[in-house]
C-alpha cells in the first residue's frame, strides 16, 4: 500500500466529518469545542479525513505519533512525493518548511543539537525577574485603562508580553513589535489546514515583509553585535560555514524567524486563557488566591481544556498500522490536540475544568519535535497569574473571548474585555 486510496480500514460518513469542521470553525466551535471533539472520537480514535489522510481523536494514538520514530513532519521531500505538488508551492509554505517544525533527521537533529535547551534552568532563572518586571509594567497599563471600567487583556497584556520576552531575549528593537506581530497574525494563515486562496495570498505578503524584517535585522547584527542570542547564533553558524555566509546566514534567518514567530500567538492564548477561565469564575480565582502553590497547575489545566494549537501533522515514514488502522507510507494524519486532552480513557471528567486534575496533555507535543519554547511559555504564564491575583482579587470578564474563526490550526483570541 503506497497510497492514500489504497487504505481500508475506516468507513466514517464524509458528510459527518465535514459538518463536524464547519462546527469547529464557527463562531460557536470556538467559543465551546468540546462537543465537536466528543463527537470526532465517537467516530474512532482514527477518523478518515474527507480528503484522504486521517484524524487521529484518541489520547494515547495521538501520543504514538507525536514520539514514534516511524512518523515524520511533512517536509520538502515529502512534498515532492505527492501528485499536487503545487499545492505546497506557496511562499509562506515554503518559508515555514525550511523551519526546525518542518525538518526531519538528520537536518533536525543538526540544527537542534547546535541550540541545545535554550530555555534550560538557569536561562529561565535568568530571565525570571526580567518577566516579572515586564508582567508589572503590563498590569500597569491594565491598572490605567481599568479606570475607565473596562479593558482588553488581550491587547493591552496577552499580545504584548510574549514578544517583549522573546524581543529581549533575541534583542529585537521594542519599536518593532507591534509591526512583528502584525505580519505574524497574516502569515499564520499559510499554516492552516486548507488555506484559501486568498489567505495565501495575505499569508504571501506578510512573508514578505518577515523576511525583509529578519534579514535585515540579522545583517544589522552582524554588523553591530550585542550581548545576546541572536549574536551567539551568528558566531555560531559563520564558524560552521566559514567558506558560505549565504548558508549560514539561511540558518540564521530560519531560526530566528521561526522562535520568534512561533512564541508569540500561541503564549498570547495562553496567558488570555489562564485569566480567562479563572476570572470567570471567582470561587475559583479566590481558590487560587489562597493557594498560590497550585499556580503551575491551573497553567497546565489551562493548556489540556484548550489547547492554542488544535492540530498538526505527521506522514507515515512507512506502512503501518495505527490503532487497528492500516496507514500508508506517506499517508497524512492529523492530531486534534483538543480531541486528545479531553479523552475520558485519558482524563476523567474532561470538560471539567480542574486546577487539582493532575491529568495529562500532549499540547506541547512530544518526541524530537516538543515544543522549543515549553519552558518560556509556562514562566510567563506562572508570573502573570501570579501577580494578576495578588492586583487584581476583582478582575473578571464582562463578555467571553472573541476568536478569529478562520483558523482551526493556530488559535487566536482577539479580544477579552475585562473589568473589576
Amino acid at each position: 500500500m503506497t497510497a492514500v486510496g489504497d487504505i481500508r480500514g475506516t468507513t466514517t460518513d464524509r458528510r459527518a466529518v465535514i459538518a463536524l469542521l464547519r462546527r469547529l470553525r464557527s463562531g460557536e466551535g470556538h467559543a465551546n469545542p468540546l462537543p465537536v471533539w466528543e463527537e470526532m472520537r465517537a467516530l474512532g480514535d482514527v477518523v478518515r479525513a474527507p480528503w484522504g489522510g486521517y484524524f487521529v481523536t484518541g489520547f494515547e494514538a495521538c501520543s504514538q505519533v507525536l514520539r514514534g520514530r516511524n512518523w515524520l513532519v511533512p517536509d520538502f521531500a515529502w512534498q515532492e512525493r505527492q501528485p499536487d505538488p503545487e499545492r505546497w508551492q506557496a511562499p509562506a509554505t515554503q518559508e515555514m518548511t525550511r523551519t526546525l517544525i518542518r525538518l526531519n533527521a538528520p537536518t533536525h537533529t543538526c540544527q537542534r543539537r547546535a541550540l541545545g535547551n535554550p530555555f534550560d534552568r538557569g536561562t529561565l532563572e535568568a530571565l525570571r525577574p526580567g518577566i516579572a518586571a515586564l508582567v508589572s509594567e503590563l498590569l500597569d497599563d491594565l491598572a490605567e485603562e481599568l479606570r475607565d471600567g473596562e479593558a482588553d487583556f488581550v491587547r493591552t497584556v496577552g499580545e504584548r508580553l510574549p514578544v517583549r520576552t522573546v524581543g529581549r531575549w533575541l534583542g529585537l528593537p521594542p519599536e518593532d513589535y507591534a509591526h512583528i506581530l502584525d505580519f505574524t497574525h497574516r502569515q499564520v494563515y499559510a499554516q492552516e489546514l486548507l488555506p484559501t486562496k486568498s489567505e495565501l495570498a495575505v499569508s504571501a505578503q506578510a512573508t514578505l515583509e518577515m523576511r525583509a524584517y529578519f534579514t535585515e535585522l540579522i545583517r544589522h547584527r552582524r554588523a553591530h553585535p550585542g550581548n545576546d542570542v541572536l549574536t551567539g547564533w551568528i558566531h555560531y553558524w559563520d564558524a560552521q560555514y566559514p567558506d558560505d555566509r549565504a548558508a549560514a546566514d539561511q540558518v540564521i534567518y530560519d531560526l530566528t524567524m521561526f522562535i520568534t514567530i512561533a512564541s508569540l500567538e500561541t503564549s498570547a492564548v495562553l496567558l488570555t486563557n489562564a485569566v480567562w477561565f479563572l476570572t470567570q469564575d471567582p470561587s475559583r480565582a479566590a481558590w487560587l488566591r489562597a493557594h498560590p502553590q497550585h499556580i503551575d497547575d491551573a497553567v497546565e489545566e489551562t493548556l489540556r481544556y484548550d489547547p492554542p494549537v488544535w492540530l498538526n501533522s505527521r506522514v507515515a515514514a512507512e506502512d503501518t498500522v495505527l490503532a487497528g488502522t492500516p496507514v500508508a507510507k506517506d499517508t497524512t494524519v492529523h492530531v486534534l490536540y483538543g480531541a486528545a486532552a479531553h479523552d475520558p480513557r485519558r482524563n476523567p471528567d474532561p470538560e471539567v475544568f480542574d486546577i487539582r486534575r493532575g491529568g495529562g496533555h500532549l499540547t506541547f507535543g512530544g518526541g524530537a519535535h516538543y515544543c522549543l519554547g515549553a519552558a518560556l511559555a509556562r514562566l510567563e504564564a506562572r508570573e502573570l497569574l501570579g501577580q494578576v491575583l495578588e492586583r487584581f482579587p476583582t478582575l473578571r470578564p464582562t463578555a467571553p473571548p472573541t476568536y478569529d474563526t478562520s483558523r482551526v490550526v493556530f488559535r487566536r483570541i482577539t479580544s477579552l474585555k475585562v473589568t473589576t
